[in-house]
């Protein structure tokens, strides 16, 4: 069986699997497909997710029906104000052995392991955040001069309540630039919400069960990178990206007017594994440029900034980004 055959083979062998992983998630996280598909979009890219809505939407929900369909062994840390980096890495302790002798013992914070919920992480402050900067791009932490390893996989998926909260504090922009995407969750509409009624009302829920392991979760995302991008598709992200910086000669008079600061390297990067995964879940070989499109506002929401004025004004990042990326696709059509 040839190379291409074999990827072939494996694709739809991922895509059932990723269908039943889908429809357990939603039979406790009800309504919200969208969001279903890029949290496991997430985690097929082996990246981590920011969770963006009010309090009472399902957010935790979702992470705990993830961590159970996906195999993964889960811990969850609830961000206070004053909550301090030992409290999700770990420390050192002084242990005395029977003869007298004393040790270092390092005892594990909550970040050791494959599944971390980060529950309202704006309301931790700056220096508390920093904690899960290198946890989240080394996969690594340092305690007392030692480098330690996380469990692979290793995902965050943060939940944020939005910023106008009252006792919450900015993420870093560093800090933002390491989640791969932004996921917003939105009040459902009536008959959802209908059908989230009566479905937790009741003596008993409906409960998810587990379709991957954390091993073949790890294969999945080797096969994502094994995806074949076609040259134009690829030639769409580049633009796409380099569209939001002001300061690049190309850009629309609309973008170096409002837009702050654009987004880097990573956003790319992101984008070309965010398009993958989304023909992966769709049962396609190859992503087109209608994916890119689709993944531009989670991967690059969080990555760029509008400047001080545009937000005086009122003006929506996600229109931008929504209208930026259609009249690129509409003139790539026409050349």
């Amino acid at each position: 069986m040839s190379e291409a055959q074999d990827l072939l083979s494996d694709i739809e062998a991922l895509e059932t699997k990723l269908q039943e992983a889908r429809a357990s998630i939603t039979r406790r996280f009800i309504g919200q497909e969208r969001v279903v598909d890029l949290t496991l979009a997430t985690l097929l890219c082996g990246g981590h997710g920011l969770l963006i809505g009010l309090p009472g939407l399902g957010k935790t929900r979702l992470v705990e029906a993830l961590s159970t369909v996906m195999g993964l062994n889960g811990n969850r840390v609830q961000f206070t104000p004053d909550l301090m980096p030992a409290d999700i890495l770990g420390s050192e302790v002084l242990d005395t052995a029977p003869d007298g002798t004393r040790a270092f013992r390092f005892v594990q914070g909550p970040i050791f392991c494959q599944l971390l919920m980060a529950d309202e992480i704006n309301r931790a402050s700056p220096r508390t955040q920093s904690a899960l900067l290198q946890a989240m791009q080394e996969k690594t932490v340092t305690v007392a001069g030692a480098d330690r390893a996380l469990d692979a996989p290793f995902h965050v998926l943060a939940t944020q309540n939005p910023i106008e909260q009252e006792g919450t504090y900015p993420l870093p922009e560093a800090q933002l630039d390491r989640f791969l995407m932004q996921i917003d969750i939105h009040y459902p509409d009536r008959d959802t919400e209908r059908d989230i009624l009566i479905a937790t009302t009741g003596i008993e829920e409906s409960e998810v069960h587990q379709v991957f392991t954390a091993d073949e979760l790890i294969a999945a995302q080797t096969l994502l990178r094994r995806m074949p991008v076609g040259e134009s598709v690829v030639e769409v992200i580049l633009d796409l990206v380099r569209a939001f910086r002001p300061e690049e000669p190309g850009a629309s008079e609309r973008v170096a007017q409002t837009v702050a600061w654009g987004p880097g390297p990573r956003a790319a990067q992101a984008l070309m594994m965010a398009v993958r995964a989304r023909a992966l879940l769709q049962g396609r070989l190859a992503p087109n440029p209608e994916d890119v499109v689709d993944m531009a506002r989670p991967v690059l929401s969080h990555r760029m900034q509008l400047n001080f004025a545009a937000r005086a004004r009122g003006d929506s990042l996600a229109d931008l980004i929504d209208e930026t990326a259609a009249t690129l696709i509409r003139a790539e059509a026409a050349a």
